[in-house]
């Protein structure tokens, strides 16, 4: 198979199985939800996105959404094409009046928030994804670990299906490039990924104006939520692990959502002596979630697969019901037996 190394992840055919189909679907009229992972991200929303603007030219009618209310939009990604189309989950048409069920970014079905009734339903589903702790949910899967982000999965599918990148849906696929890859600063980038940023960067991708959005500019409520974090700072030398956490009443006080704290765990995450950093979010049912990173020694991943939750070797999130104290004592046991 000629192209990125990644395809050789993808099972044989699957790539020219799904654009048959998309192109089926679109001269039928069908109707197709595109659902990122709740809390999205850049690579999961650009995704989204681009595959909202691209299929839309084929003519698939398309709606995209993330299965989660209230449905709130990092500011960093707010500007991107197609935001204003996003759907809240009470405003998704009913399972039986959909056709198709799209996931960009989501490992498993739990990730979907209530864009899960639709696999419940039955609903026909196309994955694409790149994380190894996918679990197989799906009629037809793109999936592909080795890609640094599920962006380059959704590119060459557009590419297959000859849409062309213009500016606005470049710019969507850029989005989940430049923050997957770290600015193209982590081992999973490689010259396929810088290919297709120079690729999306010849389309016209405001490139300063959007990593100066992404990565140089924060609200002053963040700011004060990151003072909030660093002031409980702590280290386990004998793990090399930096962990700290934001309260509820924290992030109301300054105004802001769950989201806000991956900017957290991105400066927590940059400690000299850590090896590992993590940040502990309370979630809406009373849980906690927490974000883990890896300078790469250790496989986060698998630690996070020990509370039910999962991701990449270097950044990975689990939902747990214990009091952050607790869930530090057992991260820090579980990293002792890495």
């Amino acid at each position: 198979m000629s192209g990125p190394p990644w395809l050789e992840d993808l099972e044989d055919g699957a790539l020219e199985t799904a654009a048959t189909r998309l192109r089926a679907a679109a001269g039928r009229g069908d109707l197709a939800v595109v659902a990122a992972h709740v809390s999205p991200d850049g690579d999961a929303l650009g995704g989204v996105l681009a595959l909202h603007l691209g299929l839309r030219q084929l003519g698939l009618r398309t709606v995209p959404t993330v299965g989660e209310s209230p449905l709130k939009i990092p500011a960093a990604l707010a500007e991107l094409a197609g935001v204003d189309d996003l759907l809240p989950p009470g405003a998704l048409p009913p399972a039986d009046e959909v056709d198709l069920l799209i996931t960009v970014d989501a490992a498993s079905p739990d990730r979907l928030g209530r864009v899960a009734s639709y696999l419940e339903a039955e609903v026909p589903c196309l994955v694409l994804d790149h994380h190894a702790t996918s679990t197989g949910f799906g009629d037809l899967r793109l999936v592909a670990p080795s890609a640094a982000a599920t962006v380059q999965i959704v590119a060459e599918l557009l590419r297959v299906l000859e849409v062309p990148f213009d500016r606005d849906l470049a710019t969507c696929l850029y989005a989940g490039l430049v923050t997957d890859t770290g600015r193209f600063g982590y081992p999973g980038t490689d010259r396929s990924a810088m290919e297709l940023a120079g690729e999306l960067l010849e389309a016209g991708v405001p490139h300063a104006e959007l990593t100066g959005r992404l990565f140089d500019t924060r609200s002053l409520g963040e700011l004060k939520l990151l003072g909030h974090a660093l002031q409980r700072l702590s280290f386990d030398p004998e793990v090399a692990l930096v962990h700290t956490y934001v309260t509820h009443g924290e992030l109301t006080g300054v105004g802001l959502g769950l989201e806000a704290v991956e900017a957290v765990i991105d400066v927590v995450r940059t400690a000299d002596l850590a090896e590992v950093a993590l940040v502990l979010k309370p979630a809406p049912d009373g849980a906690w979630k927490g974000s883990l990173r890896s300078r790469g020694r250790v496989d986060v991943s698998g630690v996070a697969s020990r509370f039910g939750g999962g991701g990449h070797a270097r950044a990975a999130g689990f939902t747990a019901e214990a009091e952050p104290d607790e869930i530090v004592r057992e991260v820090v046991s579980l990293l002792s037996e890495a």
